[in-house]
């Protein structure tokens, strides 16, 4: 039976959602114009006022903030609270240009939980399950959130972060662990590490996991719920924002129920703006309604997804996302055609080979190069080049039929590419070099 943490506004009428929307909606949009010059500045160029703000069919009006906003506002630039009312940070990791910093109020810390508590409930969580954390704990948002959702929902928590894959192994089987909260690549690397200790699922008590933080595949979520015995969920969440629970998977697993009554969703073109109607490919966009400390209104996430209001069989009301597809900023264009990570990590899966990948990209006589290089499966290792050679020609071919493009195949000896704790590292681009 379908378990629910907060069944009143997960499984409330749309009417009702809508109602809860608008009065928080509109006590945002007047917060946020009072308390954050930068984003005013931002209304009164696009000539909107707080008053024209009526409810979510309004929302339109408002003007949108990205991530190079963020960077220019940095560090105090968007926040709308008093630091003396402020009690944590959390930052991104900063691989391009100045590091995002978000900050929480004590509210802002338990909508977070709450949102938190949600997701490990639709995984089957209750108060007697062990829930090990091996996100990164930190900056990082990972390790924090489901860390507050844990204790929300009064689970054991095993605050292990990344890392020590042996020892997270052990207290795995010493403390019984039950469910499981991490990246899908690290989850990927722990099953692997299981498997090569001689360990099967059946050694362990693990049910459930809980992934997110980086793109993975439906290839992907077999492969490790095959490698662990688990049921995989999905979470989404951006620091931005607040961090994983923006989003969770129920028992359907067909997308990610978006928590309603603390974000606003839209789907929009990425190049012109224009809100797109439910079912299509657009890109992401969240309002946060709750949030006191660093409130974004109308965030680019750069995300691309669908969303989708079709009965789900898991009784929740909230709109779904569908997993996203990538990121406008992650499509690569190779040749004139785009190319997602996403669509390469199919491929191999679909081809029996591990998620062990990396993808470069160079310019050579002003012509873009595709690698890839792939590890080779232990029980299918050779050491024949003409062995290689032939599988190699026919990866490069399933890789064409999907990308359009003949990329360039490296089958590597097992374990030779380097394993990720946190988020994983897929691409390499190496063009900007040249310009």
């Amino acid at each position: 039976m379908e378990k629910y943490w907060n069944k009143e506004i997960e499984c409330a009428s749309r009417a009702k959602m809508k109602k809860l929307q608008d009065e928080r909606l509109v006590a945002q949009v007047k917060h946020v114009y009072e308390n954050v010059k930068y984003y005013r500045d931002l209304m009164d160029k696009k000539g909107v006022k707080p008053e024209d703000i009526k409810g979510t069919e309004d929302l339109h009006k408002l003007p949108f903030l990205s991530k190079a906003d963020l960077r220019e506002a940095y560090p105090y630039g968007l926040l709308a609270k008093p630091l003396s009312e402020c009690v944590r940070i959390h930052s991104t990791s900063g691989t391009t240009g100045k590091r995002v910093v978000a900050f929480y109020t004590q509210n802002d810390v338990d909508m977070w939980d709450e949102c938190c508590a949600r997701a490990i409930t639709a995984a089957g969580g209750t108060e007697d399950d062990v829930v090990q954390v091996a996100y990164g704990y930190g900056l990082f948002t990972g390790g924090m959130g489901l860390h507050g959702g844990s204790h929300k929902v009064g689970c054991l928590t095993l605050p292990m972060s990344s890392g020590n894959t042996e020892r997270q192994i052990q207290f795995m089987q010493d403390l019984e662990a039950t469910i499981l909260c991490c990246t899908p690549s690290y989850a990927a690397y722990i099953g692997e590490t299981i498997h090569d200790m001689g360990l099967s699922p059946d050694d362990l008590k693990l049910k459930a996991g809980i992934f997110g933080a980086e793109p993975w595949t439906e290839e992907m979520r077999r492969s490790i719920e095959k490698s662990l015995g688990i049921k995989a969920f999905d979470i989404y969440g951006l620091t931005e924002s607040s961090g994983p629970g923006v989003a969770f998977e129920c028992s359907e697993q067909s997308g990610m129920h978006i928590n309603e009554d603390n974000f606003i969703p839209e789907i929009i073109d990425p190049d012109t703006g224009e809100v797109l109607p439910e079912g299509e490919v657009g890109e992401l966009v969240f309002t946060s309604i709750t949030k006191e400390a660093f409130p974004l209104l109308r965030y680019r996430t750069r995300d691309l997804c669908v969303l989708s209001r079709k009965k789900c069989s898991c009784g929740r009301t909230l709109i779904k996302m569908a997993k996203p597809m990538g990121r406008s900023d992650d499509m690569m264009i190779i040749r004139g055609v785009n190319v997602f990570p996403s669509q390469i990590e199919t491929v191999l899966i679909e081809q029996g080979y591990s998620p062990n990948y990396l993808i470069e990209v160079d310019r050579v006589n002003n012509t873009d190069t595709l690698d890839i290089s792939v590890e080779m499966n232990p029980d299918k290792f050779s050491d024949k080049v003409k062995d290689v050679q032939k599988e190699e020609r026919a990866l490069a071919g399933a890789m064409k039929d999907m990308l359009g493009i003949n990329p360039k195949v490296h089958l590597v000896s097992p374990k030779s590419i380097a394993r990720s704790e946190g988020k994983a590292v897929r691409v390499i681009d190496r063009r900007k070099l040249h310009d």
